[in-house]
């Protein structure tokens, strides 16, 4: 009976593909089409636990099904980032578009990042104070839940990591192993790994041109030809949606959830405040908020139900360049730094808000300025190398938490709520990604104006 119900969980799903395929075939927008996904999403998600609840067989043996749709489409994405991110730093040498600016660029995007990290652990800070979080007690069943193995790996793989040495592993020493995107940091490695390969064509390019161009004629063809793939991919952003977001609503534990409410409820409002702060940059940029939501929904929408900044980087370049008119090198390095560098909700907010809700089990006031203000730098320099991955939040937690001193248990007993509020988080990380490539982009000259203004959004 069960395989039965699950068989019919998934010619459900299959109609609802095919549904959103009609809309595609009948030129519905490409925003149009991965909202209609989100919703149809978490309605026959939340049908499937209303009915099945989260444990059942049914639900366990279609989610598995359903993963071939999402964590396909998820794992598909992942296969062009290191490729995307490579070819495309090169090839913004080849075309002339980093050899004058490429310091001031770094420079802009990484501090803008860090900046932002640190007003959202501010912001974070005032949340958790503001909705009254500063006097959770750590009872024995917290301590229980932060015993589980993948917390405890967590802990020592932090404890066994300074801050210097966590600095360090930004290097390459391995730029094929990094190429594979065997360590958290292999993202920023391949960055640095093509910026070099871009400044060593162009001193081959003045003492050989000859051989220089040849290697610019390689790279514009490996270019044009991984571009190619990117547009496949993400031509199936819809379905991948609807298949993640049937997931999280079917698998959501809702009594967890209602358990710790206040403190997810205090979450996404800091995450709303220093989204706000986003739409305030780019204001004073003197560019219009309203358009970067409008033209930037699709691609937080995928961060928000992937819970994935790294899957989610050709979208976050695909939004900068062809949405926003940021300069293909300047949206590279931001979509690529803002992975690991500066995540303002994942290294932000999130470690912030922790660090304030177990400062008075460790006899420390919370609200005392030498407390916030120590715990905003070391959020900000600690979200150096946080892996954008899901998870990598509790990894930025840890290490903030070491550092300050600070218990370490209520990383376990959040873990229930992780998932919820880990999609808001993520989504955050992507709009600080793409308003720190529109924000330089701006200061260094190499934006696009009239792209940015165009009503319509680009399709992929």
């Amino acid at each position: 009976m069960n395989t039965f119900l699950i068989i019919v969980n998934i010619v459900v799903l299959l109609l609802l593909i095919l549904g959103l395929f009609m809309m595609q075939k009948k030129h519905v927008s490409f925003s149009k089409r991965v909202f209609t996904a989100l919703g149809l999403g978490i309605i026959f998600g939340f049908i499937i636990h209303l009915i099945y609840g989260t444990t059942h067989d049914v639900t366990v043996g279609s989610i598995d099904w359903f993963n071939i749709v999402g964590n396909g489409y998820v794992k598909l994405l992942q296969m062009v980032v290191m490729p995307l991110v490579f070819i495309s730093i090169v090839g913004a040498f080849t075309k002339l578009k980093l050899t004058k600016n490429i310091g001031k660029i770094s420079f802009l995007v990484i501090g803008i990042l860090l900046g932002t990290t640190a007003v959202a652990a501010a912001i974070g800070i005032g949340s958790a104070l503001g909705f009254g979080l500063d006097g959770i007690h750590l009872d024995q069943g917290t301590a229980e839940a932060a015993r589980n193995q993948q917390l405890q790996q967590a802990v020592v793989s932090v404890k066994d990591v300074t801050l210097p040495q966590q600095i360090l592993q930004l290097l390459p020493s391995n730029p094929f192993q990094d190429l594979t995107g065997a360590r958290p940091t292999s993202t920023i490695a391949v960055v640095i790994f093509a910026a070099f390969v871009g400044i060593a064509y162009l001193g081959v390019k003045r003492k050989d041109p000859e051989h220089g161009e040849f290697f610019a004629k390689i790279i514009d063809t490996i270019y044009s030809v991984t571009m190619r793939i990117v547009t496949m991919i993400l031509r199936l952003t819809p379905y991948g949606i609807l298949a993640i977001m049937t997931r999280v609503t079917a698998t959501s534990d809702y009594a967890a959830i209602a358990k710790l409410g206040k403190f997810v409820i205090a979450s996404y409002v800091a995450l709303f405040v220093m989204f706000v702060v986003h739409l305030l940059l780019l204001t004073f940029a003197n560019l219009s908020p309203a358009r970067y939501v409008k033209k930037g929904l699709p691609t937080l929408a995928f961060a928000f139900t992937s819970r994935t900044s790294a899957g989610t980087l050709p979208l976050t370049i695909k939004s900068q360049t062809k949405d926003f008119g940021v300069s293909e090198g300047i949206a590279n390095f931001a979509g690529s730094f803002g992975l690991t560098i500066g995540q303002n909700g994942c290294a932000g907010i999130y470690p912030a808000m922790l660090a304030v809700m177990v400062a008075p089990s460790a006899g420390i006031n919370p609200t005392s300025a030498s407390f916030i203000i120590t715990l905003i730098l070391v959020v900000a320099i600690s979200s150096l190398g946080v892996a954008g991955v899901g998870g990598g939040a509790t990894f930025a937690a840890l290490i903030v938490l070491s550092v300050m001193n600070l218990p370490i248990a209520i990383v376990g007993l959040l873990i229930s709520v992780e998932p919820l509020i880990d999609m808001g988080r993520t989504a955050l990380n992507v709009s600080g990604a793409m308003t720190a490539g529109i924000l330089t982009s701006k200061a260094t000259g190499e934006f696009e104006e009239e792209v940015y203004q165009q009503p319509n959004i680009v399709e992929a």
